[in-house]
């Protein structure tokens, strides 16, 4: 069976390298035939020649796109372009994955009957992150259930593998969504309505290696907030546009965000540990109401540049 490891990155030169390590460096006891597409988002093409050196140094087949115009939708768009597997597997550039983790989601798919497979995200945070370290560990983490099975819902793009048969046509990612994120959201929805269906594989974990740059409440509360204007945001996109799902959103957020937010202040009178969790809370509460116009965040492509 063919299956293309997607690696989008922009400029992440260490990320990149330990990520694409761990795929070139793949057990492989199930036999699959196995390609490495690293799409390098930065216009002036930073990561190319570091990309074109792993390259050389596999007997793995593996493709260099260079997709200059940024936008995390774009890179993904331009490696699905340049796959052929009849498996599309997704890593982040800040992601590492143990030399088990593509059988175990190909297996796991393979079980279920899975158009699309999803797997933990372990997180590894620099040993100089003391404050708020369990707060951080969670929120850079993905959980799921114990063990491997259908699910009914679905979950974000770094860490999984879809069949690319259950794939809509054209550009399957929002490029709208290029700077903001949401990207992958919008094609499993649109996915799950179609009938695909989802499954977990609790032991197809990685590793994320967040930068110690975003292991701040600065970052998070900020990332927090864009997370809670998916729901909202998601209503706003559909055709007709859904006016009640909006409105319900906003009224659930407005709740969160005042009693989330009167927790996280006595929280934070007393030092308790878990007033960071609640300020992230308070944080998506008032996401769900903002979600619009002048409150939307890049943390993508040119936006992050």
């Amino acid at each position: 069976m063919d299956v293309s490891v997607i690696i989008p990155t922009f400029r992440r030169p260490e990320g990149l390298e330990r990520a694409a390590r761990s795929v070139l460096n793949q057990a492989n006891p199930c036999g699959l035939s196995i390609e490495l597409i690293i799409v390098d988002n930065d216009p002036g093409g930073s990561a190319l020649d570091d990309a074109g050196a792993l390259a050389e140094a596999t007997d793995l087949p593996v493709r260099v796109v260079h997709m200059p115009e940024p936008g995390v939708a774009n890179a993904r768009n331009a490696g699905l372009a340049a796959s052929t597997g009849e498996l599309i597997a997704f890593l982040d550039d800040d992601e590492e994955a143990p030399a088990t983790w593509l059988c175990e989601l190909v297996g796991t798919m393979r079980f279920y009957d899975a158009d699309a497979v999803f797997g933990p995200v372990r997180t590894r945070l620099p040993d100089d992150v003391t404050r708020h370290r369990e707060y951080y560990s969670e929120f850079f983490a993905r959980s799921g259930p114990d063990e491997s099975g259908h699910i009914d819902h679905y979950y974000g793009c770094g860490n999984s593998l879809i069949r690319r048969s259950a794939l809509p046509g054209g550009q399957p990612f929002d490029t709208e969504r290029n700077t903001t994120g949401g990207e992958d959201d919008l094609l499993f929805a649109q996915m799950q309505a179609a009938g695909a269906v989802f499954a977990w594989s609790a032991e197809a974990w990685v590793f994320e290696d967040p930068l110690a740059s975003r292991a701040t409440l600065q970052y998070t509360l900020k990332r927090a907030f864009a997370y809670g204007q998916g729901p909202s945001a998601a209503c706003a996109s559909r055709r007709p546009v859904n006016i009640p799902g909006i409105i319900f959103w906003m009224v659930v957020g407005a709740g969160q965000a005042v009693v989330y937010g009167i927790a996280a202040g006595l929280l934070w009178a007393i030092g308790a540990p878990r007033r960071a969790r609640m300020l992230d809370k308070a944080a998506r509460g008032l996401g769900k109401v903002f979600w619009g116009g002048p409150f939307k965040l890049g943390f993508y492509g040119s936006a992050a540049a």
